[in-house]
C-alpha cells in the first residue's frame, strides 16, 4: 500500500535546504501568524493535543508555558532542537533534517517567538553528516530572510540561530545531558527538578523539544488546532512518524494518523512479514520498551493506547521479529547497547547494565545456571530508579518484558 503522506513527509515539503521552495509551498506562514499573535501560540498547541515526539509524549504546551513564565537569570532564553537521535531502530529525525530542514527550523523560530528566546540551537548528532550539511545550508537562508528580522524585532534582541554538534554519545540525548554539553561540560544527566524550562543553558530558561515535535508546529499554527486534531483517529491527535524495521517486506519511514493500528502498520503499510516468516513480536519505541505480541496487533498506535498495554510508543520505532528469531539474543544485543552507552556517572547503572549483559549472554550461550536466572530477576527488581536518567530503566524494562512474555526462552516456567 502506498505510504500515507499527510503532513511532514508530503512530497511538496521535501524541498531540502531550499528556503525559496519552502516558502512557495506555504512555508513561513506559520511563523508570520505566530509573530502577529504570539500570545496565542501556547494555547493553540494546547488545543491541538501535540505531544512530545522524542519518546515521552509529554504535552508540548506545558513545556512551552513553563519556558514562557520562567524568569531569566543571566539575560538569555534558549530554544534547543534535540536531534541527537542515536537509538537502534530510530531514523525519523535525520530524515526530516536531511529532506525538509526548513519546517524544523520554522518550528524552532516559532518557539523563539513564543518564549522571546534570543538563542535557537540545533543540537545534532555529528555522525549524521547529511543532516549537518542540510542545516549548514539552510540556516544562513533564514538569517537573511525578512521573517527572521521580524522575529528579532519581536524578541527585542539579535537571535543567535546556530548548529551545535552533540557529543555523539547516546546518553547525550537526555535533556539534562543536553544542558550539560551546551554549558561546556561532559553530557552527564542530572536529577530533576529544576527542569530545563526553568533553569537550563547558562541557568536560563531553556525549551528543549525533539526534531519531529518542532516540525509539526508550523502546520499547527498555520492551519489551526482542530485541523491537527482531525488528522488523528478517534481521540488521538495528529500524525506520527513510524520507523519500521526488522522482518517486514517494506521497512521504512511511514507517516500515519496517530491511532493507526499496529496490525495496519506492519501488514498494510509494511507489506507484512518476510516470505515464509510468521509474526512473533515487536519492540515498540525502540529497544527500551515492552514487547508486544500477536495478541496486541489490534492496539492503536498512540501514546495512551500503547501505554494501556503496558508498553510505550516512544519515538515510534517498531522493530519487528519473526518466529524463529531468538528473543533472548535480541534482548542481549540491546542490553549490550545500553551497557556500552552508560556514561558511568551512576555506579548502579554502570555495573548493573554490565552484569545484565553478562548474564543474558550466558543464557544466550546456553550455559546459564539457575543462580544466573535468579540473579537476572533480582537485578530487575533492584536496579530501576537507581540512575540519574532512564538508561538503566530502559535496559530493565525490555529484559523484564521478555522474561514475562517469552519465559520458555530463558528456561523458565510460563507465568500465570
Amino acid at each position: 500500500m502506498q505510504k500515507l503522506n499527510q503532513l511532514l513527509l508530503h512530497p511538496s515539503r521535501l524541498v531540502g535546504a531550499d528556503l525559496a521552495a519552502w516558502i512557495n509551498v506555504g512555508g513561513g506562514e506559520g511563523l508570520l501568524a505566530a509573530l502577529e499573535n504570539p500570545q496565542a501560540i501556547v494555547a493553540t498547541l494546547q488545543e491541538s493535543g501535540l505531544g512530545g515526539m522524542g519518546g515521552a509524549g509529554f504535552p508540548t504546551w506545558r513545556k512551552w508555558e513553563a519556558a514562557v513564565n520562567a524568569a531569566t537569570t543571566n539575560g538569555g532564553r534558549y530554544v534547543v532542537c534535540n536531534a541527537n537521535e542515536d537509538e537502534p531502530g530510530t531514523f525519523k529525525d535525520r530524515y526530516l533534517l536531511e529532506h525538509t530542514p526548513h519546517q524544523v527550523i520554522e518550528g524552532i523560530l516559532i518557539a523563539a517567538a513564543a518564549t522571546r528566546a534570543n538563542h535557537a540551537i540545533l543540537y545534532v548528532n555529528p555522525h549524521q553528516k547529511e543532516s549537518i550539511a542540510a542545516l549548514t545550508a539552510a540556516i544562513p537562508q533564514w538569517q537573511a530572510h525578512e521573517l527572521f528580522k521580524k522575529l528579532e524585532a519581536h524578541v527585542g534582541a539579535p537571535v543567535n540561530l546556530q548548529l551545535v554538534p552533540t557529543s555523539g554519545r547516546y546518553i547525550g540525548g537526555e535533556e539534562t545531558a543536553v544542558i550539560s554539553w551546551l554549558n561546556g561540560g561532559f553530557p552527564f544527566p542530572r536529577r530533576k527538578p529544576p527542569y530545563p524550562a526553568e533553569s537550563g543553558v547558562n541557568d536560563d530558561p531553556t525549551l528543549i523539544n525533539n526534531t519531529e515535535t518542532f516540525a509539526n508546529v508550523p502546520h499547527i499554527i498555520r492551519n489551526g488546532a482542530q485541523w491537527y486534531r482531525d488528522l488523528g483517529i478517534g481521540e488521538a491527535a495528529g500524525t506520527k512518524l513510524y520507523s519500521l524495521s526488522g522482518d517486514v517486506l517494506n521497512p521504512g519511514l511511514y507517516e500515519l494518523p496517530m491511532g493507526t493500528t499496529l496490525q495496519s502498520l506492519i501488514f498494510d503499510y509494511g507489506g507484512g512479514m518476510l516470505e515464509g516468516r510468521a509474526f512473533k513480536a515487536v519492540f515498540t519505541g525502540g529497544p527500551s520498551n515492552t514487547l508486544l505480541t500477536a495478541a496486541d496487533l489490534d492496539v492503536p498506535l498512540d501514546f495512551t493506547s500503547v501505554r494501556a498495554r503496558h508498553s510505550s510508543l516512544g519515538t515510534g520505532a517498531m522493530i519487528v521479529i519473526s518466529e524463529g528469531t531468538s528473543v533472548v539474543r535480541k534482548v542481549s544485543e540491546y542490553v549490550e547497547f545500553f551497557a556500552a552507552n552508560s556514561c558511568g556517572q551512576c555506579p548502579p547503572c554502570k555495573s548493573g547494565t554490565f552484569q545484565l549483559a553478562r548474564l543474558i549472554d550466558r543464557v544466550d550461550s546456553g550455559v546459564a545456571s539457575a543462580d544466573d536466572l535468579r540473579a537476572l530477576e533480582n537485578l530487575c527488581q533492584i536496579l530501576p530508579g537507581s540512575g540519574r536518567c532512564g538508561l538503566i530503566d530502559g535496559a530493565v524494562t525490555v529484559l523484564k518484558s521478555s522474561l514475562r512474555t517469552f519465559p520458555e526462552e530463558y528456561g523458565l516456567p510460563a507465568q500465570q
